[in-house]
C-alpha cells in the first residue's frame, strides 16, 4: 500500500494540507493526513489534487481545431461550423475519430480524469472506453420541427442503450441542444424520459448568445433566419417572449439533473431561478470569448449560490482541452471569487454534476485514486491561487501509474 507525501495535498473537501500524505491501495484512496508516516514515497515540491473534470466538450468536433476562426458574433461562428461539418458527414470518418482520440489523450495528459462529452452521433463513446477515460456522453438531439418527438426520443434512448452496451464503462444520456434548435414537444419528451429514469442526467446549451435572447423574446432575428435557411423552421412554434432560462424553467424542463451550459446572458431573476432549481451551470469562459458572446457572469453564479462546473467546449471554439487553462480564464473573469471555490468547481462540483461524486472529485478514503501531482515553483505564497495561474501539461504527473491505457 503506497503512501505518498508531498509539499501540499488538496483534498478539496477540506483546506490544503501542508506537508501532507495520501495512501492508495488497489486503485482506491485509503487515507489522507499530515505528518507523513515512515516509508512513504516523497514526491517533493508538488501539489497533489484530484483529477480535473471537463464537464462539457464536443470531442467529435476535434477535427475542426484551427479551422474555425474566432468570431465577433455567435451566428457567424455557427455558420462556419455548419459549413465545415458538411465536409466530413460520416461520423466514422478516420479523420474525425483520430482527432477525437488525440484530444482524449491530450486532455488526460493535462490532468483531466472525467469528461462530459456531447455527441450528435455517439461515436465518441467507444473512443472514451478504448482510452479508459471515465466519461458521461450526452447524446444531443436537434429537432426544431420534429413531427413525432416522442418517437424520436424513444429511438434516441434505444441508441444510447446500445452505445452503453458496446462501451459499458461510459455512461450515456439524452440531451436537447438548445431552445433555438429543439421544439417544445421534444423538450417535453426528453423531460418525460428523465422523469421515468430518476438516475439519469441531461444537458442543454442555454442563454449563450444575445441572438438566442432576441429569438425567444421577439421570435425574430438571426436565429429565425438561419432556421429558415436550413429548412428547420416550424410555423407552429410560438414565441415565449421571455428569457431562455424562464422559457425552459416554466416549461418544466430544468432541474437538478439538468446541466445548463454557458448561461452567459442571465438576469438576476434568471440566476435566482437556477439557484432555486439546484441546477448546475457549466461555464466555458474561453469558448465564450472565442465565439463572440462575452464573458460569463461567474462571480454572480457563485454569489447566487448556483453550483458551478467548468468545461472547455470543443476544439472548434478553444485552442486546447486543458482544464488548467480554463481555470486561468475563470480567474481572469472572476478575480474576487475564492481560489478554493474555483478549484472545487473544476473537481468535485463537476464530478457531482456528471454523476460521479462517489468515485471522483475529492481526496477522500474510498474514492478512486485518480490523483495528479502538479510541480510547484520554489517560492510560492498560495498553492490554490498558483493552480489558477495556467499550469502546463509538462508540470503534471499522474499518481499510482493511472493512465488512459490502465484505468
Amino acid at each position: 500500500m503506497p503512501t505518498y507525501r508531498a509539499a501540499w495535498i488538496l483534498p478539496i473537501v477540506a483546506p490544503p494540507i501542508r506537508r501532507g500524505w495520501v495512501s492508495v491501495e488497489n486503485g482506491l484512496i485509503t487515507g489522507i493526513g499530515g505528518e507523513a508516516p515512515r516509508g512513504s514515497v516523497d514526491l517533493g515540491n508538488v501539489a497533489v489534487l484530484p483529477a480535473l473534470v471537463n464537464a462539457h466538450t464536443h470531442l467529435e468536433l476535434s477535427y475542426l481545431r484551427g479551422r474555425v476562426a474566432r468570431a465577433g458574433r455567435f451566428l457567424d461562428w455557427i455558420r462556419t461550423v455548419v459549413a465545415a461539418r458538411r465536409e466530413y458527414p460520416d461520423p466514422q470518418d478516420r479523420r474525425i475519430l483520430d482527432a477525437a482520440r488525440s484530444a482524449i489523450v491530450d486532455a488526460h495528459a493535462s490532468g483531466t480524469g472525467l469528461i462530459g462529452d456531447v455527441s450528435n452521433t455517439l461515436a465518441t463513446a467507444a473512443l472514451l472506453q478504448e482510452a479508459g477515460m471515465t466519461a458521461r456522453v450526452f447524446y444531443e438531439l436537434l429537432a426544431f420541427n420534429a413531427t413525432d418527438p416522442s418517437a424520436r426520443v424513444a429511438a434516441a434512448y434505444a441508441a444510447t442503450d446500445a452505445a452503453h452496451q458496446a462501451a459499458p464503462a461510459v455512461r450515456v444520456s439524452l440531451a436537447p441542444h438548445a431552445p433555438y434548435s429543439v421544439s417544445p414537444g421534444m423538450f417535453a419528451a426528453i423531460r418525460e424520459h428523465l422523469d421515468a429514469h430518476a438516475d439519469d442526467l441531461s444537458s442543454v446549451h442555454l442563454a449563450e448568445s444575445p441572438e438566442e435572447v432576441e429569438f425567444l423574446r421577439t421570435g425574430g432575428g438571426g436565429w429565425r433566419d438561419l432556421l429558415q435557411e436550413l429548412g428547420a423552421w416550424s410555423d407552429s412554434w410560438q414565441t415565449p417572449r421571455c428569457s431562455p432560462v424562464a422559457y425552459l424553467a416554466e416549461m418544466g424542463f430544468l432541474g437538478a439533473g439538468v446541466l445548463v451550459v454557458h448561461a452567459v446572458q442571465c438576469s438576476d431573476d434568471d440566476l435566482a431561478r437556477l439557484a432555486a432549481l439546484g441546477t448546475t451551470v457549466v461555464s466555458c469562459p474561453r469558448s465564450n470569448r472565442y465565439v463572440g458572446v462575452g464573458d460569463p457572469p461567474l462571480a454572480a453564479f457563485y454569489a447566487a449560490g448556483i453550483p458551478v462546473a467548468f468545461g472547455t467546449d470543443s476544439l472548434a471554439s478553444v485552442d486546447d482541452l486543458q482544464m488548467f487553462g480554463e481555470l486561468a480564464a475563470a480567474r481572469r473573469v472572476a478575480p474576487d471569487v475564492p481560489a478554493h471555490d474555483l478549484l472545487e468547481s473544476a473537481t468535485l462540483t463537476g464530478a457531482t454534476a456528471l454523476g460521479f461524486s462517489r468515485e471522483l472529485g475529492s481526496i477522500e478514503a474510498g474514492k478512486r485514486a485518480a490523483l495528479i501531482a502538479v510541480r510547484l515553483p520554489e517560492h510560492m505564497d498560495d498553492v490554490e491561487e498558483y493552480l489558477l495561474s495556467g499550469v502546463e501539461p509538462d508540470a503534471i504527473t499522474w499518481l499510482d501509474t493511472e493512465t488512459p491505457d490502465s484505468q
